[in-house]
């Protein structure tokens, strides 16, 4: 079988190493010719196109920015849709709206080519070691042919529904850890305003029903003031957007929601987009003119 990849950024260029430390062939390709050469160095073999990924690949995984760029990739002049063979399986790693899937999906389909949606969490630490989380849209049966591509690239994978339905429960992961890494942070911030030790505050908590994933990863960036990106605030602004459309075409309301959104824009004008989204704590350093890190 083989696999081709398309999108070698924070997150690709390790899910790419992690098949090819499995014994996968792998044809890859990025348009940062620097990450191709990265990924040729470990083995992979550098496609010098969509196209070529296209014809040479029966299961073709891209991992790309948002919407836009994976229907460019898919149904765009040069794309998969163009070159595929009846049968092909397009896993869709990448995060984006519920609807592009769809579209995606009706189009490939026409043509005989299959497609999940199949977004992950867990940022760059469980990319680099194989455990993310991934949320699958589609068929039983295409799930099925990934499988096998997911034990290496995740701890755990489920379908969640048909085509869309990964991108939907990944849109509500998005969500929830952004209200967690506010809600984290406020309460740092509260805790030194009032007198009392943030870090003696969330050893005192994180095994309490407050605690969570999202508090035992972001507290100690917050409590040492680093904003190294795993995941890019720039990047929880792409995912919230597409929730926002996303609630709005369903007639869902998301305040809660809205509200983040409005702390990551503030948190991104002050220049802290392409910084961890554990940075929304810099929205409570500005406005309570205290630190909460050495």
């Amino acid at each position: 079988m083989n696999t081709g990849f398309i999108g070698l950024g924070i997150m690709g260029k390790h899910m790419a190493t992690n098949l090819l430390n499995a014994g996968y062939s792998l044809k890859v390709y990025d348009i940062n010719t620097e990450s191709v050469k990265l990924l040729e160095s470990r083995g992979a073999v550098a496609a010098t196109s969509v196209a070529q990924i296209a014809e040479e690949c029966d299961i073709i995984i891209t991992m790309l920015p948002n919407s836009p760029h994976v229907i460019n990739v898919v149904l765009e002049d040069g794309g998969i849709i163009h070159h595929a063979k009846p049968g092909t399986l397009v896993v869709d790693m990448s995060s984006i709206a519920p609807d592009a899937s769809k579209r995606m999906d009706a189009a490939l389909r026409e043509k005989g080519i299959h497609m999940i949606d199949a977004p992950v969490s867990g940022g760059e630490p469980k990319a680099e070691d194989g455990t993310l989380a991934i949320m699958v849209g589609g068929e039983q049966s295409d799930f099925d042919r990934a499988v096998p591509l997911f034990d290496i690239l995740g701890s755990s994978a489920l379908l969640v529904g048909p085509i869309g339905s990964g991108n939907t429960c990944k849109l509500t992961n998005q969500m929830i850890v952004a209200l967690n890494i506010a809600a984290l942070a406020e309460g740092l911030f509260l805790a030194e305003k009032a007198g009392a030790d943030p870090e003696k505050v969330f050893n005192a908590i994180k095994g309490g029903l407050a605690g969570s994933t999202v508090m035992d990863a972001k507290a100690p960036m917050m409590l040492a003031g680093n904003y190294t990106p795993g995941f890019k605030i720039d990047l929880h602004i792409k995912d919230l957007n597409n929730a926002l459309d996303t609630a709005q075409a369903s007639g869902m309301p998301i305040p809660l929601t809205a509200s983040v959104m409005q702390l990551l824009q503030a948190v991104k004008l002050d220049g802290h987009g392409q910084s961890d989204h554990s940075a929304l704590a810099a929205f409570y350093e500005k406005i309570g003119g205290i630190s909460i890190h050495s």
